[in-house]
């Protein structure tokens, strides 16, 4: 019998494809235009090995973009587990604006690899579930007000994205996640 799904990659070809996407993910954030060659030589492999994991620029971006905006997402639950609601998402909140931040130069890759709009679709199916993750625990647990939405909270949120990475993106950030957890926290009706 014929097995049509496609063979599971030998565990030489994952830690490949592995490296392959620390070093994309290393040298887009420090620069987006780092040329595929020196990724393919940071991570260690050859052009024929890089090139079969990844045809393209914009293959490698999208695919290293899914990585991160899934290790973010993951966090959610991680963080219910570990703290109460409403500190499992102010702390969420911290960490994605540090990710966006630290990641900067990924964005600029991924804005320079993409047509418009063509990575959205990808990024916010994982972080919305997030999202509604952590809104759902605070909204039984009382802390935050009733019917927030997550492209409520995506919205209210979208200002990290114009905040500079080189300046003082910290305080500001800070201040912008406070507002916007006050203004959750607004009409709650607690425990």
């Amino acid at each position: 019998m014929h097995n049509k799904r496609e063979p599971a990659l030998r565990s030489d070809a994952r830690r490949n494809r592995a490296r392959i996407l620390d070093a994309a993910l290393t040298e887009l954030t420090r620069d987006a235009g780092t040329p595929l060659s020196a990724i393919a030589r940071r991570a260690g492999v050859g052009q024929a090995t890089f090139y079969r994991n990844f045809p393209s620029r914009e293959c490698l971006v999208l695919e290293v973009y899914r990585h991160e905006v899934g290790r973010v997402a993951a966090l959610a639950a991680h963080l219910l587990r570990t703290r109460a609601p409403d500190a499992a998402l102010r702390e969420w909140m911290d960490r994605l604006a540090r990710h966006a931040m630290a990641k900067a130069g990924l964005a600029e890759a991924i804005r320079k690899a993409s047509a418009p709009g063509s990575l959205a679709a990808v990024g916010r199916a994982p972080v919305t579930v997030a999202v509604a993750l952590l809104l759902d625990a605070n909204a039984r647990a009382g802390t935050i007000r009733p019917g927030v939405t997550p492209d409520d909270f995506l919205l209210a949120i979208a200002g990290l994205w114009q905040l500079d990475p080189h300046g003082d993106w910290q305080t500001r950030a800070a201040r912008l996640l406070d507002l916007v957890m006050d203004g959750l926290r607004t009409g709650a009706p607690g425990p």
